[in-house]
């Protein structure tokens, strides 16, 4: 009976342990811990006793998700999010507006479909902001009307959002101009918001929130310009959360996998890139690569979100925990193997997860025309 009954407690246990695992950042690394800690158990205890301490962990694992899902109220809370006219921030600044939560929604363009959209909603708690976050008079603009909206109890959040893709293409490919517009866009428009939006959040000693990607925290082939940009985002998020930490001001990072979003561009833009990298490549490099194996790139992007959940909710459910949570936290790791593949990023040999990543995330069944010869 005493068997049956450790074999049970075992099995939730580790169950308990995968769930929370999957919940990735503070959460997984408690679980994490805790399967150490239970395996020691295994050979100091008698059966009896290991099964009560695994009952135990897994209460307490449960606890701990427990007290960090406790919520604010949003009433009376201010929050700027970039991004909104489609995808997450879109679907962010809808979610906290009917939350109670006053929401000013930044655009790339102001009379645009998405801005419209939010415009038509009618809510009082909705303000919708002409806002391309690399125009610092735009930037500025924005700052001097918040600050004058939310007076001294200063801004609750803000959520850089907005960011661009570009066509996912080999490294030595990629136009330098496009790495140098992905920084632009993914990262030091992000570091120009938190310098410019700092002192309202100290007011209220507030959140931030910085929308990364798992492409910035494992190597992924053909988006090593999109994922320098958003590692370059983490780091800065990361080294900003012990800076502001004696602040009150809390920085948590969103890390999603892929989801379909209007940032995948239209046929016309990849066309363009297309023709762009055709014309800044070397002929050495052409001759390599060979038209066919490039001109693919922009074929397949537009197949990419078909593949893709269109349900954001995942997204937009951390980007509000991260806001309103009494305990946010310090990462958020939404979608499929979201929390997998930095999991064995960070543990598996890098010659295992090499072959792993080469044969699971194939963007291109055309190989250059060099390798083919070969």
């Amino acid at each position: 009976m005493w068997g049956c009954m450790c074999v049970g407690v075992a099995a939730v246990y580790i169950s308990t342990v995968v769930w929370k695992c999957k919940e990735g950042s503070v959460v997984g690394y408690w679980a994490a811990a805790s399967v150490a800690f239970g395996s020691g158990l295994y050979f100091v205890l008698s059966p009896v006793w290991c099964g009560v301490s695994l009952l135990c962990c897994s209460l307490g694992l449960h606890c701990l998700t427990l007290r960090m899902k406790q919520m604010l109220p949003p009433q009376g809370k201010a929050v700027l999010v970039t991004g909104c006219d489609t995808g997450f921030g879109h679907a962010v600044a809808k979610q906290l507006s009917e939350m109670g939560v006053q929401v000013f929604a930044g655009v790339l363009d102001v009379n645009g479909p998405g801005a419209q959209e939010l415009k038509e909603r009618g809510s009082e708690n909705l303000h919708v902001l002409q806002l391309d976050v690399t125009d610092s008079s735009q930037i500025e603009q924005a700052h001097q009307h918040i600050r004058s909206q939310v007076g001294r109890t200063g801004l609750w959040g803000l959520v850089n959002n907005a960011g661009i893709l570009q066509c996912p293409v080999d490294a030595e490919l990629h136009p330098f101009s496009g790495y140098r517009r992905l920084m632009e866009v993914n990262f030091l428009a992000a570091v120009k918001m938190c310098q410019v939006f700092l002192p309202l959040l100290r007011r209220s000693r507030g959140r931030i929130v910085n929308v990364s990607s798992l492409a910035g925290d494992v190597p992924i082939p053909t988006f090593a310009a999109y994922g320098a940009s958003k590692a370059a985002l983490s780091t800065f998020s990361r080294v900003m959360r012990l800076e502001l930490a004696e602040w009150g001001v809390r920085v948590s990072i969103i890390q999603p996998t892929g989801f379909r979003t209007n940032i995948y561009g239209v046929s016309g833009d990849t066309l363009r890139f297309r023709d762009e990298i055709l014309r800044d490549i070397s002929p050495e490099t052409r001759e390599d690569y060979g038209e066919a194996y490039i001109s693919s790139f922009s074929t397949n992007l537009s197949k990419m979100p078909q593949q893709l959940p269109d349900n954001l909710s995942p997204v937009v459910d951390d980007i509000c925990d991260a806001l309103l949570s009494i305990q946010p936290k310090p990462l958020y790791m939404p979608g499929q193997m979201g929390w997998l593949l930095p999991f064995l990023h960070r543990h598996c040999p890098t010659s295992v997860l090499d072959v792993l990543i080469i044969n699971l995330i194939k963007h291109t069944n055309c190989k250059p025309a060099g390798l083919r010869s070969n």
